[in-house]
């Protein structure tokens, strides 16, 4: 089913790795998102169990990280797949042409609903955005004056709301999460405050996008599995992570509500729970055909065994695409499709 043509950096890769077969692999090298991760590693074991190519391996970098690594180059020491929780940024794809990886594929492989979360033992809670956005901004409207952020228990926000501390474990500022955090809940959260929608320019962005560093918003890096171990530890705090890693510990942690709405296949899939966002991954394709399985592997995760409804990736959370989309992305997938966004 390939279709892919023996391009100039194709026939590059290929020429470095006969000029020197010890620094040729046989495993496919793949880095980016925390929350594609688990999918990733879902398709590799799979991959890898069906014999004749190597099982890939897989990194946990963050989807910016990933970026700034895949666009490194083209050749064996350079992966030849990226995770994304958000689609690559114009920025980062022009990184890619200036090193010369100028031919990529960007496969939606489904949709996830960003979750927050805490013990299972803890209170119900529907939190809005406006609230959340109190809690976790650096600064926020008080009094119609905007100010650095003095609330440090969530009855302050409202006394509706627990009288508890407000600890918050996070992605850093590397992760697409982070992004999708920021964009879908923080800077919709913030119109809620006149004296913020009143600021102009850079002042207003700064306002609704800055994380607030003063010990109630933890940045907990790239592995999520540690924000839900330190959830399970300490049953006060909050996390935030895709909707895999709730529905995988559902047995220990509970979501908390946005807007009425909490996470679930459906109501993701419908766009009812609002924090939802997109999932993909890019493919390099100078190393089809180059690297032993990348091209099979492609096929395996795009296939109805992996990420159709009922497949074994939905079975992880994956909230699949709809018939239509599937087929098209499946398509797009295994003949090579160019990533054409910012050049057209």
């Amino acid at each position: 089913m390939q279709k892919i043509l023996l391009t100039a950096s194709v026939a590059a890769v290929a020429a470095a790795m006969s000029a020197g077969a010890a620094s040729a692999r046989d495993q496919i090298r793949i880095v980016g998102s925390s929350t594609v991760f688990p999918y990733t590693q879902a398709v590799a074991e799979e991959f890898g169990n069906t014999g004749g190519f190597a099982a890939p391996v897989t990194e946990s970098t963050g989807t910016g990280g990933g970026m700034q690594i895949f666009c490194g180059g083209v050749g064996v020491d350079h992966p030849d797949i990226t995770g994304a929780s958000r689609a690559m940024k114009e920025g980062e794809y022009k990184l890619c042409l200036e090193n010369g990886v100028d031919s990529i594929t960007e496969v939606q492989i489904g949709s996830d609903g960003l979750s927050i979360a805490h013990a299972a033992d803890g209170p119900d809670l529907d939190l809005s955005k406006a609230q959340i956005f109190q809690a976790l901004a650096a600064e926020v409207e008080v009094d119609g004056e905007v100010v650095a952020n003095p609330y440090k228990r969530w009855n302050e926000i409202d006394p509706s709301l627990p009288d508890a501390e407000i600890t918050v474990f996070g992605p850093p500022p590397t992760s697409g999460t982070r992004d999708a955090f920021v964009e879908l809940v923080m800077e919709e959260g913030c119109e809620e405050f006149p004296a913020i929608e009143a600021l102009e320019g850079d002042r207003k962005d700064e306002v609704c996008q800055r994380m607030r560093t003063d010990g109630p918003f933890v940045e907990a890096g790239e592995n999520d599995n540690l924000i839900v171990q330190r959830l399970q530890a300490d049953h006060t705090a909050l996390g935030i992570f895709g909707y895999s890693f709730l529905y995988e510990n559902q047995d220990t942690l509970k979501a908390v509500a946005v807007d009425g709405a909490k996470p679930t296949p459906e109501t993701i899939a419908d766009e009812s729970y609002t924090v939802s966002r997109p999932l993909f991954f890019y493919v390099k394709n100078a190393h089809r055909g180059v690297i032993p399985g990348l091209q099979e592997f492609v096929e395996e995760y795009v296939s109805e065994e992996a990420m159709g409804p009922g497949g074994y990736l939905s079975e992880r959370g994956l909230i699949p695409l709809s018939d239509e989309r599937r087929a098209e992305v499946r398509e797009a997938a295994i003949d090579g499709k160019g990533f054409t966004r910012y050049t057209q």
